[in-house]
């Protein structure tokens, strides 16, 4: 038996209904998804700045005891070389002190004050060991002198601090602190008339001083530390924290791509957030929030990187009951839609056939047809509402794209000079030696370091040295050939990749060039700034048959023309296989 139209049309309308229902539950159920991820990165962001808060003020306290103790009577008159006995009294005065300290606060490692009139050697020691706190005296008091703590801190001014880079302890005889992370704090000692008299030194627990910061973090938050480079300090997986100690190779932005942005930051700047995601190839996909330890007035040696991460299926784990509810509401609207349909196929026919036609159309890409959003009832009402859904789609899938074509242009390019950057110009390298090999070609690099551009910047701040480099970054590359490569590979080297190099002659010629050019002054906000640049000249064959040997050529010739004094042009010296 043959069904009549009205029936096929309630039968399509149920079907459309269905449809809807789905669609309508499903942009739900993403939305909810999307809003618990959006609230889970704010509170991984709140959380994260309390602990860069906490860490701020758990360094200024550990500032404050060592400007406490470094303005200790007993330390300038220990110094001073009084009488044999006054000296005992005082050395044992300051044991005591230190004891006292290392006793109230767990997170010392090693407290000691250092005489700078002979070599940094230490006159009152008292260390953390395995059994409780110790003072160390007689012939195992060691001169310290040549660590950056100890002279660093000499130059230093009253009432300023010196925080040192975390890194492994591997200071022979450090007892508890051996083989540990940790941070020196360092404070001038000085008499009555400012004269430096040596240095008061506190040796810091890094896990100590985390554990101490993340004791009260949720279950599930997952901390990480990395220094200004985003090398990991502190990891949830052991074997990344510290990997540069050892030899190897775990950064942040390995693992977190967005947190790029945290690590160009200039030292001492102020606060700053990066939510991120994880790398699916690093494991299960996490979400993130970092942020970039403020500036402050400790002579740190460089700025931390603090952040919490949360697994992405725990933060969705409340999605699932949503979802079986979403399913259960679109269930009774496709139920009900059936209901309706077989009423008003009919009078539903045309206007509901044009929203199907369009929802079908939009979601395959293609022009469907136009939405009744004239009528006035509540068909046109849907029409309207599916109309500026699809307006608010289309903008956020060209938004997604325009984002992908800027992510694209970042990955091999350089965000200051538009050059093309290391990675960029590593993957040309390798093309073009390939094609040299095949051709029996020849190409020619120029490592190029800028002679005087610390002073440009120190002197004139960082508008005048990212001037500086985006105007001779734009001279560069106008120096060479299309086909040639110009990239910023550092933060004043530039390397230039010639193709097709058919004599010595022509790569000289435009090693002048190119430091002649860069010579000549560079204008900014009325002044002249001159800087400079030293070359150095590598060819293939000649000086390497792979890239890493023709960079480290380039880069050999270079350093000989920076050590000859700047505005110079060296050239590798001949591989050993090309002697030969």
């Amino acid at each position: 038996m043959r069904l009549g139209i009205a029936w096929r049309l309630g039968v399509a309308l149920a079907v459309a209904g269905v449809v809807v229902a789905g669609l309508t539950g499903y942009y739900a159920y993403s939305a909810s998804r999307h809003m618990m991820v959006a609230a889970a990165e704010q509170r991984l962001v709140t959380a994260t700045r309390v602990l860069v808060r906490q860490l701020a003020v758990g360094l200024d306290n550990t500032a404050r005891d060592v400007r406490l103790v470094a303005g200790h009577p007993g330390a300038g008159r220990l110094l001073l070389r009084s009488d044999p006995e006054q000296l005992a009294r005082n050395e044992t005065t300051l044991a005591l002190l230190f004891r006292q300290m290392l006793e109230t606060h767990p997170e010392y490692f090693q407290m000691r004050l250092l005489d700078a009139a002979n070599h940094g050697v230490e006159r009152v020691r008292v260390d953390r060991d395995d059994l409780g706190v110790m003072r160390v005296q007689g012939e195992d008091l060691q001169e310290k002198g040549h660590y950056p703590y100890v002279y660093e801190t000499l130059r230093l001014h009253a009432g300023q601090v010196y925080v040192s880079r975390a890194v492994i302890n591997h200071e022979l005889g450090a007892h508890a602190g051996q083989g540990k992370p940790s941070l020196e704090v360092a404070a001038p000692v000085m008499d009555v008339h400012g004269v430096v008299l040596g240095v008061m030194v506190i040796n810091v627990d890094l896990n100590g001083l985390f554990g101490q910061l993340a004791a009260d973090l949720p279950p599930g938050l997952q901390l990480y530390l990395s220094n200004a480079q985003g090398e990991y300090l502190i990891h949830p997986d052991p074997r990344k924290a510290f990997a540069f100690d050892r030899g190897q190779s775990a950064v942040v932005q390995d693992e977190f791509p967005a947190v790029r942005e945290l690590l160009v930051a200039p030292v001492g700047a102020d606060e700053k957030t990066v939510v991120a995601r994880s790398e699916a190839a690093q494991g299960p996909v996490a979400v993130a929030a970092f942020v970039r330890q403020p500036g402050s007035a400790l002579k740190a040696e460089e700025d931390f990187l603090l952040g919490l991460s949360q697994p992405l299926s725990a933060v969705l784990s409340d999605s699932d009951s949503l979802g079986a509810m979403v399913l259960r509401i679109v269930a009774a609207f496709s139920a009900l839609a059936v209901l309706l349909a077989a009423l008003l196929a009919r009078a539903l026919t045309r206007p509901l056939a044009q929203i199907v036609g369009a929802v079908d159309g939009f979601v395959d890409g293609k022009p469907g047809d136009p939405l009744p959003v004239q009528r006035r009832d509540e068909i046109g009402t849907l029409a309207r509402a599916i109309e500026h859904m699809q307006q608010q789609i289309g903008a956020q899938f060209s938004k997604l794209a325009q984002k992908q074509r800027e992510l694209d242009h970042l990955a091999s390019h350089d965000s200051l000079t538009g050059l093309q950057n290391r990675r960029f110009f590593m993957d040309r390298l390798d093309h073009a030696l390939a094609h040299a090999r095949r051709n029996q070609g020849r190409l020619a690099m120029l490592f190029v370091d800028l002679d005087r551009f610390k002073e440009v910047n120190d002197g004139e701040g960082h508008g005048a040295g990212d001037a500086v480099l985006r105007t001779l970054a734009q001279r560069l590359r106008h120096l060479v050939r299309e086909s040639d490569t110009v990239a910023r590979i550092g933060g004043d080297e530039f390397v230039i990749l010639l193709d097709e190099v058919h004599e010595a002659e022509d790569v000289e010629v435009v090693a002048r060039k190119v430091r002649d050019t860069l010579a000549e002054p560079v204008r900014w906000e009325g002044r002249e700034l001159v800087v400079g640049a030293s070359v150095g000249v590598a060819r293939f064959p000649d000086h390497g048959e792979d890239a890493e040997a023709l960079i480290a050529a380039a880069d050999a010739a270079m350093y000989r023309a920076k050590s000859g004094g700047g505005g110079l042009i060296c050239h590798a010296a001949p591989s050993q296989r090309h002697r030969a």
